[in-house]
């Protein structure tokens, strides 16, 4: 628990910040639940994520944090102050669910086989069943029935409440056939015909249909909580971006020791490849540090006494000696973090679509049921008949299909989404891409290559270009600087074997000098050059315009040759924007590069609107910006410095050849490195969304059809099989679709 101040109608008060670990929540409608019982307390602005299972609650000092967990209890659910100390079972929630789906499959398989297959139904099969299917129905269904119970005290409906009511229905029938019914005698077989006539409904168990749904819906939930629990994934990486130990000067000797350990005003040494421990500023030493991971900018930035640097950024170059000023929470990257985990809480959960129909189908099947049970009663007809038809009613609006419905498209639009580079994390990821209307693109990395590359070469009048770039690439390849590496790259890439370099000097923060072909060469900034022509000039002044890099080439202090290095457009990435324009989205390139380069990357690509300058923290605010303005916004990014963004888009699609955290923060991961996988995930994730919504329709509609039927009394095994098989194989079959899902290209 932390506090911070806060300000309320004028007055400066302290506020509480707790974050409960809430258990029980089966749906985004539990959630909107307990966040509701939790606000309706005088002085608690709280909110609750499904998908990370925490409720985020402020409160005030006359409220406890013993109060929260009770109120959540209250609603019919379970919370818990956090500990540090962390169980096997916190460590992966799903391992219970997964042993539980395993357990019920096991005893799911021969209770459907000897059910379908009259072959199979031996003698006293049916008892065999009912051994099997009790214990399915019973215990492995008990989340269900927790669910619906908690839904019940509330006066609520969900896709649990019908799973079930119709799974213990078709068990308690079942049982009563069989202990007081004719389907308990020795050799008893289903009757396989189509024919239609009202029974007492004595010889027909449904113990396939109650362990086949259970099982079904069970595995369903697994494959969902293994995507959920990604969610806090996006952190734990967060936290591994750091550095785990720093070399500390203390008096006047230097000591390794836990990065926990370094306190403000504590000097450390940086050696080149090193990460820089925490944020602080520069006491001794030059180089070039690489801070891409935070900033998304591939240009090193280069730093000397004075110089603020950020921690887990990576010293290139030199050594250096930096003053801790923040160490701790108070980071760069830890400040991040917070971005991310505030962002994943406060980003709204798409409800299930089966639970927003379950809402209004299950009051009509229970009043149906009951009313069909007054009918049968009040016309005189056998109470046996009656109360078989009232089951019937319940049996059949089990959805079997509904089971199917949504974790068969996924299945095979998530597999289809594979094979194209494209990792869909689950389904209320779909949702938003159907809302989707503007479309936020990372520059470095995601439209650009995020390297450095050698793009141009112009030499003064009489020199030979590759003459130059063999001699420049062979003096910057003896650097460890990343434009030096990007230089000596791009020599070898086009002229082959380089000179051989003596009396190599780096001239820290300027360039370097040496000894090339037997001629002294050097190559770093204009101001090392006392002489330069009127076209290299002007050449530096047009690669400085466009936002690029230019370093000089020459001897003796004048200036023989420029070479322009930049973060090159990805070839793929102006088709990008086409596709994405055809779509519908307009899209907008956010960077924290300069306007002059932001604007080149955009105008090359087709991009109209450009938000350059842009810290991480300012990325979100764009997000919300345009959030608020009633825009449904997707991020496109690849670095630690999106991760928040991303998260705080409707829709976040992270570029797979970028940080971990970025991936994690994300909603779709493109595993290729390239932009037009964009346009075919969000066509995908709409075509997926669009067969899940059919097969939910399907699932139902087959049921609805059966149940005048049912309500009659004139529904026999034979016909409530053939409804759930038909319905089962339209979904199936309809999700197979997917596969032919090809791009557009």
């Amino acid at each position: 628990m932390r506090r911070h101040p806060a300000v309320v109608a004028g007055i400066s008060t302290d506020m509480s910040v707790v974050e409960l670990s809430v258990d029980g929540m089966t749906c985004a409608s539990c959630a909107s639940r307990i966040e509701k019982k939790l606000n309706k307390i005088g002085g608690v602005t709280a909110t609750v994520n499904f998908a990370t299972e925490k409720a985020r609650v402020e409160f005030g000092d006359d409220i406890t944090a013993d109060l929260l967990v009770k109120t959540v209890e209250e609603a019919g659910y379970q919370a818990h102050l956090p500990t540090s100390e962390t169980t096997e079972a916190e460590a992966d929630p799903t391992a219970a669910l997964r042993t539980r789906l395993l357990i019920c499959l096991a005893m799911t398989v021969p209770v459907v086989a000897t059910a379908m297959v009259p072959a199979l139904q031996f003698m006293y099969w049916q008892w065999v069943s009912l051994a099997l299917a009790t214990p399915v129905v019973l215990w492995g269904a008990w989340p269900f029935h927790r669910a619906a119970w908690a839904n019940l005290r509330h006066g609520t409906a969900t896709m649990d409440t019908l799973i079930s009511m119709g799974t213990l229905a078709a068990l308690g029938w079942s049982v009563y056939a069989l202990f007081w019914g004719a389907a308990g005698t020795p050799g008893m077989t289903h009757a396989f015909e189509l024919t239609i006539g009202r029974t007492d409904g004595s010889g027909n168990i449904y113990l396939e249909a109650a362990a086949g749904v259970t099982t079904l819906i069970l595995a369903g939930r697994y494959f969902e909580a293994k995507s959920k629990r990604r969610a806090g994934a996006a952190l734990r990486a967060m936290l591994e971006l750091g550095a785990k130990d720093v070399t500390v000067r203390r008096n006047g000797a230097e000591q390794r020791i836990p990065i926990e350990a370094l306190k403000v005003g504590d000097e450390f040494v940086v050696r080149p490849g090193e990460k820089i421990a925490t944020d602080g500023v520069v006491v001794e030493g030059r180089s070039a540090v690489d801070a891409s991971l935070l900033t998304g900018e591939s240009v090193p930035v280069e730093v000397e006494p004075g110089s603020e640097v950020a921690g887990a950024t990576v010293n290139a170059d030199g050594t250096l000696v930096v003053r801790a000023d923040r160490v701790g929470a108070d980071t760069a990257l830890a400040q991040i973090s917070r971005l991310v985990e505030e962002a994943q809480n406060g980003k709204a959960q798409a409800q299930r679509l089966a639970d927003r129909i379950s809402g209004v189908f299950v009051p009509i099947v229970i009043a149906l049921s009951v009313a069909t049970l007054g009918f049968w009663i009040g016309t005189g007809g056998p109470v046996a008949a009656a109360f078989t038809a009232a089951v019937a009613v319940l049996i059949i609006a089990c959805p079997c299909a509904l089971g199917l419905a949504t974790p068969t498209a996924l299945m095979v639009g998530t597999g289809r989404g594979a094979q194209l580079g494209i990792l869909i994390k689950g389904p209320e990821v779909l949702e938003s891409t159907e809302e989707v209307d503007t479309i936020l693109l990372d520059k470095t990395g995601t439209v650009t290559t995020g390297t450095m590359t050698l793009v141009d070469v112009i030499t003064a009048d009489g020199e030979h270009p590759e003459q130059l770039l063999r001699r420049a690439g062979a003096l910057e390849g003896a650097s460890e600087h990343p434009i030096a590496k990007a230089i000596a790259a791009g020599a070898q890439a086009t002229v082959g074997e380089l000179s051989q370099v003596t009396d190599f000097t780096n001239l820290r923060g300027l360039g370097v000098r040496g000894v090339v072909d037997g001629a002294e060469l050097t190559v770093g900034r204009p101001r090392l050059f006392t002489e330069m022509s009127e076209k290299l000039s002007e050449a530096l002044r047009s690669a400085e315009s466009a936002g690029r890099t230019a370093v000089v080439v020459g001897g003796d202090g004048a200036a023989l040759g420029v070479l322009v290095v930049a973060d090159a457009v990805k070839p793929t990435s102006a088709d990008a924007v086409k596709e994405l324009r055809a779509l519908g989205l307009t899209p907008i390139l956010l960077t924290g590069d300069n306007e002059a380069t932001a604007r080149t990357v955009a105008q090359q690509v087709g991009i109209d609107e450009v938000i350059a300058g842009v810290l991480p923290e300012e990325k979100v605010d764009v997000v919300k910006r345009l959030q608020a303005d009633g825009k449904t916004v997707a991020m496109v990014g690849d670095g630690v410095n999106d991760a928040a963004a991303l998260a705080q888009a409707d829709l976040g699609l992270a570029m797979g050849s970028g940080a971990d955290v970025a991936i994690e923060a994300s909603d779709l991961t493109l595993v290729r490195n390239d932009l037009r996988t964009v346009p075919d995930a969000i066509r995908l994730s709409r075509r997926t969304l669009a067969t899940i919504k059919g097969n939910l329709f399907w699932a139902f509609a087959y049921n609805v059809a059966a149940l005048p039927l049912a309500a009659a009394g004139l529904l026999n095994p034979m016909i409530a099989g053939a409804a759930m098989a038909f319905s089962s194989m339209f979904v199936v079959s309809n999700s197979l679709r997917l596969r032919r899902f090809t791009p557009s290209r």
